[in-house]
């Protein structure tokens, strides 16, 4: 069974006791965390509030997203476990006069707790978003993954098509052999996924929602079998949605009850296999030349 928990006993009782498969906590993530068992999660994947005002956030300033990052982040270190990994996705705190690029200062603060390493920095791309007129237009993030000591990873679980799979080697002991490996190719370091705006299949009611498909390839190569996946900003529940689809148990925090309602009805369905998600594998859609929205109209340039 999954349940929200308004409460951190009744959230811890639900974990220790594995009464759910899926604990949301209705509160304060910091409340939740300091109160975790130390060593006790898998996988940390989470998108932290940015402070740039919106709803669920207490402050607009940069300065506070560190000072917040100082107190959280060496709780989170305590409560993973050792080989355990911890994703973190952040984009930019923009301004009337500069952009200031998160991932700078969560590494900066990260790199001082000692006990993580840095493994990757992904780029996560996307063709769509806020039109900017005095600088370029935004157009990616980054999630940084650190592990607690040296974690497995299953690259075999993520691999992604060949992109030319009829190829051979040209020299060597294996000429004329296919050079590629048939289960796929590593996906890289740089992804392009849709991000969740307009008719997006998985929108709902979060104006800052990130696909599923980010934190599911993390949850696929990262965590075990039997693991817990936490994310102390669950927001509307995406990195859950991952978790359940892969048969993980998931541990989520959010402050706002509205979106602890949407991300536990779409974890729900997940695990009972209608999980509503677009994959990283599907083609980004191309119109045609004939479509109403690839025509020029006549006022445009060019």
């Amino acid at each position: 069974m999954s349940g929200i928990y308004k409460t951190v006993r009744g959230a811890l009782s639900s974990i220790e006791k594995r009464r759910a498969r899926d604990t949301i906590f209705y509160g304060d993530s910091l409340d939740l965390v300091r109160n975790l068992p130390a060593r006790s999660i898998d996988l940390i994947f989470s998108s932290p509030p940015y402070c740039m005002g919106k709803e669920y956030e207490r402050s607009s300033s940069v300065d506070d997203f560190a000072a917040n990052h100082r107190v959280f982040l060496p709780e989170l270190v305590r409560v993973l476990r050792p080989g355990g990994s911890i994703c973190w996705q952040v984009g930019y705190h923009i301004s009337p006069v500069q952009v200031t690029p998160l991932d700078f200062i969560a590494h900066e603060i990260f790199s001082g707790l000692g006990e993580l390493r840095l493994k990757n920095r992904i780029v996560w791309t996307f063709a769509h978003g806020l039109h900017a007129k005095k600088r370029f237009s935004g157009r990616h993030e980054v999630v940084l993954w650190y592990t607690k000591g040296e974690a497995s990873f299953d690259l075999n679980s993520i691999r992604v098509p060949q992109k030319y799979p009829g190829k051979k080697a040209y020299r060597g002991p294996n000429k004329g052999k296919y050079s590629g490996n048939p289960l796929g190719k590593n996906p890289g370091d740089v992804w392009n996924v849709p991000n969740v705006k307009g008719f997006h299949v998985e929108k709902t009611n979060h104006p800052c929602q990130f696909p599923v498909a980010l934190p599911l390839v993390f949850v696929k190569a990262l965590c075990p079998a039997k693991g817990i996946v936490f994310d102390p900003f669950m927001g509307v529940g995406s990195t859950g949605v991952a978790a359940a689809m892969e048969g993980r148990r998931f541990v989520g925090a959010e402050i706002v009850r509205e979106y602890a309602e949407t991300a536990l009805r779409r974890i729900l369905e997940a695990r009972n296999g209608r999980a509503v998600y677009r994959s990283m594998e599907q083609p980004i859609h191309e119109p045609r030349p004939t479509d109403a929205v690839a025509r020029k109209p006549a006022h445009f340039r060019g």
